[in-house]
């Protein structure tokens, strides 16, 4: 029975986003044109000692698209997140995997699309892969 529900599930969550006719604006296309095979790292100076250590790492994939962001600290990595798309051009982020300091998954989150492509649900994971929270999007403009 879990199972089946489960299925039905990602099913629903599958046909929702290949329902999606998601706009990307020219502005972001162009912005992901300059960070294809990118990787960025942001370095801190202590002022006194004129130590530097890293800050953080991002690095982007062929499309422009972040895909592992990781910060550290003075001793080491402090928690590191890896990004994965839907396939379009207009690629959405359908999961994310945050690491610990000591690099093991703490927290998995998923991402089902309205079609607009604003975010509907974000499902949130233990690693053992037990669902331990549903966050619901709910967009409200006023006149």
């Amino acid at each position: 029975m879990k199972h089946s529900y489960l299925a039905i599930i990602l099913l629903c969550l599958a046909g929702s986003l290949a329902a999606q006719d998601v706009y990307v604006s020219p502005e972001t296309l162009a912005k992901r044109e300059r960070r294809k095979n990118l990787t960025v790292k942001e370095w801190n100076t202590n002022d006194k000692t004129k130590t530097r250590w890293l800050d953080r790492v991002k690095v982007y994939d062929e499309q422009g698209r972040i895909i592992e962001e990781t910060e550290y600290a003075t001793y080491g990595q402090k928690w590191r997140i890896t990004y994965e798309y839907t396939d379009s051009i207009g690629g959405k982020v359908l999961k994310e995997v945050e690491y610990s300091d000591k690099n093991r998954p703490f927290r998995i989150r998923k991402y089902e699309y309205n079609p607009n492509g604003t975010k509907a649900k974000q499902y949130n994971y233990l690693p053992n892969g037990k669902l331990e929270s549903v966050k619901v999007f709910e967009y409200i403009f006023e006149k």
